[in-house]
């Protein structure tokens, strides 16, 4: 473990002003949406211009020295929030008091993995990370799992953190999200701020159900203002679920700078309060919910916070049977990884009968 203390000041000479100091911990930190969050979390520009923080960095012994040379990049930047940098690739030294985690490492998908294998393969890394914030990380530390299969990973994390509320844990839909508001405003002919209330349903893979039916765009509702059915039932939908392959197509790299944005976008959800009327979108722990998905699996769903770092799910939306059967579907897909994964979540033996291997929105 490597550790630089930014700025030592004494607590008389700190702004007044200024919060408690936060840890955030971050796995895959020498990755390439890494790059470009970590620096926006050491601006203020995440959690506010009067929130000191501490970043503790996770990597793997092949990427350390990647991982030395990005905290040189953080200490050279002065940022003044930015009060110490821990990197290690022990997750129980970097999750150590870890107020927030945003979990980022995983293996990708390469050529010939089949989608069980790679449910295997990073799962294993987040039951591992799980038990590792169960035994160190704040009893109140909010998980944002990205890395691939997001869903079934936070399921996986959660699993094996059973001190640390199953609600903390989140799986990252707000890239998602947000292209389904690009898309919407392209359509309309108006800025994406005038589009809200959009919701991601279900998983992170090309069965997520973009929901056209109650999102609105200037306070209407969206089939009000785009009347034409077939676009929003059909191309609207599936530029959103590919969205992420096509860019790799286009660019020949996975996105990075908008998942880092979306990410950003996810924690701002949490710590402001969701403008009034409005909602977001976060794959979260479904025990509970009002909607009838199925019990005790990571759904993409919408929700409202109060600004304290937790939220409550919407329970003022409308359904139709185009929306309920392909959130039928999503659930359906998020049952079979769940029974795929149940070695790692303490549920028993393995049975992968996944009903297609569908891709993930950034893979080929």
């Amino acid at each position: 473990m490597l550790s630089c203390i930014i700025s030592d000041v004494d607590e008389e000479e700190e702004t007044k002003s200024w919060k408690k100091l936060i840890n955030i911990a971050v796995s895959g930190a020498a990755g390439m949406i890494s790059n470009h969050l970590l620096f926006k979390l050491a601006s203020g520009e995440v959690f506010g211009p009067d929130q000191p923080i501490a970043l503790k960095l996770l990597g793997s012994e092949r990427s350390f020295q990647a991982l030395e040379g990005v905290a040189m990049e953080l200490e050279d930047s002065l940022f003044p929030l930015l009060r110490e940098v821990i990197i290690s690739i022990d997750p129980y030294e970097v999750f150590q008091d870890a107020e927030w985690a945003l979990l980022i490492g995983a293996k990708p998908r390469g050529p010939g993995i089949e989608r069980a294998a790679l449910l295997d393969i990073n799962g294993q890394i987040f039951a591992e990370q799980g038990k590792a914030l169960n035994a160190v990380a704040s009893r109140n530390v909010k998980v944002m799992v990205v890395g691939n299969p997001c869903n079934t990973n936070a399921l996986i994390c959660l699993k094996n953190a059973s001190n640390i509320p199953a609600k903390n844990f989140h799986a990252l839909t707000r890239l998602d999200e947000n292209r389904a508001k690009c898309q919407l405003a392209l359509k309309a002919g108006v800025f994406y701020d005038q589009v809200s209330n959009v919701t991601i349903w279900g998983n992170h893979s090309t069965t997520q159900v973009p929901d056209f039916l109650n999102a609105r765009i200037n306070g209407l509702p969206v089939k009000e203002v785009i009347k034409d059915a077939k676009w929003l039932e059909e191309e609207f939908t599936e530029k959103v679920q590919k969205r992420g392959g096509v860019l790799i197509q286009k660019w020949g790299r996975s996105s990075a700078a908008s998942t880092a944005v979306s990410i950003v976008d996810a924690i701002r959800s949490l710590v402001t309060p969701t403008p009034e009327g409005d909602w977001f979108s976060s794959g979260v722990y479904t025990s509970g919910n009002p909607y009838g998905v199925a019990e005790d699996i990571v759904f993409s769903m919408p929700c409202r916070s109060k600004g304290d770092g937790d939220y409550e799910l919407v329970k003022d939306v409308i359904f139709d049977d185009y929306l309920r059967k392909r959130i039928k579907k999503t659930e359906e897909e998020l049952l079979a990884e769940k029974r795929c994964v149940a070695h790692l979540t303490g549920e028993g033996i393995a049975v992968c009968d996944l009903p297609e291997d569908t891709m993930l929105p950034g893979e080929m």
